[in-house]
């Protein structure tokens, strides 16, 4: 009997450390982002980066485990320029962190698509093909975007650069008459004017130019994370249950 309850414990103990083991082993991989406005962040734990977050950890990818961290768009900058970054970041395109040719970084397949639209307000409406570089318009664009095929079109109009911090600033801006005109991602403004009610007293037009291409970039650093994340990414374009979540933003 007593030989039958040490094994018994000696089996419990061998479990309860073999479970520590197999957390020991797991490696936490931290997920940069700057965004701090919705429809991407609402919280920790809501929006569209978050739930990715979170779905990526329900995947279980082998050893991983993701956490999500909010650092100021120019200290992200300096970890990726000086190579210091100990993690990935989400919701980046190529072109945003100087990298078209995608050689300075490891880039997953694209997990998110949006597109730039031109608003302004309806009492004084502006129009992508009838701006006149003399009529010396205010632009709202966010501080540090890089918007491909829509700058060039702001600069042959000679239209004035307005910078905010956030998307969300620039319409704030816009209402309040500050801007003549804003570029904005279509999600963003669709998640705005939802929440703040807005459904009139504004125009918007699509503007020409590459498409927001939202993907991870890795530090070659984490070569080992890149190849066990890739396949996951590349799935979610598939993946029902992934798709049900993203259509809430």
């Amino acid at each position: 009997m007593m030989l039958m309850t040490w094994l018994r414990k000696a089996f419990l103990l061998a479990l309860i450390f073999g479970l520590d083991g197999r957390v020991a082993c797991a490696e936490t991989v931290t997920v940069y982002t700057n965004a701090t406005f919705p429809p991407l962040v609402l919280d920790k734990k809501i929006g569209l980066y978050p739930e990715l977050v979170e779905y990526l950890n329900q995947l279980k990818i082998d050893d991983l485990q993701f956490e999500m961290k909010i650092l100021p768009r120019k200290r992200l900058q300096s970890m990726l320029e000086t190579e210091t970054m100990d993690g990935i970041v989400i919701g980046m395109m190529p072109q945003w962190l100087d990298d078209a040719a995608r050689t300075r970084y490891l880039w997953t397949d694209v997990f998110s698509i949006d597109s730039f639209v031109l608003v302004s307000r309806a009492k004084n409406p502006i129009f992508f093909d009838q701006i006149d570089a003399k009529d010396h318009l205010k632009i709202g664009v966010t501080f540090g975007y890089v918007y491909p095929g829509i700058d060039e079109w702001i600069a042959e109009h000679e239209l004035i650069r307005d910078d905010a911090p956030t998307e969300e600033r620039n319409i704030d801006k816009l209402m309040l008459g500050r801007v003549d005109t804003i570029v904005v991602a279509e999600s963003v403004l669709r998640y705005y004017t939802k929440t703040h009610h807005m459904n009139v007293g504004i125009i918007i037009e699509s503007l020409p130019g590459q498409q927001t291409e939202r993907r991870f970039a890795i530090p070659k650093s984490k070569q080992s994370v890149f190849e066990k994340l890739a396949p996951a990414i590349r799935n979610l374009n598939t993946d029902s249950n992934w798709k049900r979540i993203q259509a809430q933003y």
